[in-house]
């Protein structure tokens, strides 16, 4: 996204964009006037921070002492708005929170955007305006970034990949292959919430509903919780797949077993009953802004108390262990007293929700 300052690039233009009517057009990906145009009039206006302001192909910037981390996403949601956020919100906490999963603080993001022609410009200013105040209240600016466009037909609106950059201060090892036998494991709230407000707002599946998505910033609960617990071992986000895949990933990574414990899973009685309407089991079911911590048995109730002290963490639960059981297999005792096991999600039962 080469930026031009403002004062200079409105020169350029001989007319100024109508938000309110226009739509994308091929010109707007030709790398000549009418995108610069649509830059500056619509993405600068929205997302101008010192780092953009730079005007050049990429951003530079000093970076504090520590491990780089860096994540890239790309988000191509159906429908683009939903209750609780929207394509350009969630572009900005997906990556943030992949970042901050590795305990670090994210310091910059870049964003590309897939524009289909015809897309209304009004919608595209909406998403953008959404993507800068996410960013706006992360604290984390987008930096640098890239527009493209193609052909009607041959996209879906908007498809954005954002990616982030960060930096794990020093002590801290957080990685999905470090949980051991005896570890607790913990979850920051409800399960579920972001994947059944998107299909609250898919065609042919609206259904009554008062949740909204889950969609926010994890950075600030992750700082508390390695501020509280320096040796925790895990962090993940259970959002594509939802919990139970997350979990299988990290046992399988980790070369351990899981054992969870369904009454203490937390699950807002709306979403398990729209679940139980659709067919889905709530633990696949997508989530953006909730976290799986594993951590020491013995940290456990500290890493609960840095959870509840945190307005994203009000309603946390531990919801079972690890163990040395059958490493590679998560396990869940049911409110019945049996056990099952909780294995990869099979399929794509909920399309395009990330």
């Amino acid at each position: 996204m080469n930026v031009m300052p403002r004062r200079q690039a409105s020169r350029r233009f001989p007319g100024r964009l109508d938000l309110r009517k226009d739509k994308v057009e091929m010109s707007h990906g030709s790398g000549g006037r009418a995108m610069a145009q649509l830059i500056d009039e619509l993405f600068v206006r929205h997302l101008e921070n010192d780092l953009l302001r730079q005007g050049n192909d990429q951003a530079v910037f000093d970076a504090p002492p520590g491990r780089l981390v860096m994540s890239t996403d790309g988000h191509v949601i159906s429908p683009l708005f939903f209750p609780g956020g929207d394509i350009g919100s969630l572009a900005v906490h997906g990556t943030i929170n992949d970042v901050a999963m590795a305990g670090a603080k994210p310091l910059a993001l870049s964003a590309g955007f897939i524009l289909e022609e015809g897309f209304p410009l009004a919608e595209l200013d909406r998403v953008v305006a959404s993507m800068a105040a996410a960013a706006r209240e992360a604290g984390v600016p987008v930096a640098t970034g890239d527009t493209k466009v193609v052909e009607r037909g041959k996209g879906d609106g908007v498809f954005i990949t954002t990616t982030g950059i960060g930096v794990v201060p020093a002590g801290i090892e957080v990685s999905g292959d470090r949980a051991r036998p005896g570890d607790a494991i913990l979850i920051n709230g409800s399960i579920g919430d972001h994947g059944v407000a998107v299909l609250s707002k898919r065609e042919n599946l609206e259904f009554e509903t008062a949740i909204v998505s889950d969609s926010a910033a994890l950075h600030g609960l992750v700082a508390d919780l390695v501020a509280a617990v320096p040796n925790l071992h895990c962090l993940r986000d259970p959002t594509r797949g939802g919990l139970a895949t997350t979990l299988n990933e990290i046992a399988e990574q980790s070369g351990v077993g899981m054992q969870l414990v369904e009454d203490a899973v937390p699950i807002k009685p709306e979403v398990a009953g729209a679940c139980e309407l659709l067919g889905l089991d709530p633990l696949y079911v997508a989530n953006e802004g909730k976290l799986v911590a594993i951590c020491p048995q013995e940290r456990a109730e500290t890493a609960l108390a840095a959870m509840r002290n945190h307005p994203l963490g009000r309603d946390p639960a531990i919801i079972g262990a690890v163990t040395d059981d059958e490493p590679g297999f998560v396990r869940m005792q049911t409110r019945l007293g049996g056990s099952r096991v909780v294995d990869w999600l099979a399929g794509e039962p909920l399309p395009r929700i990330c």
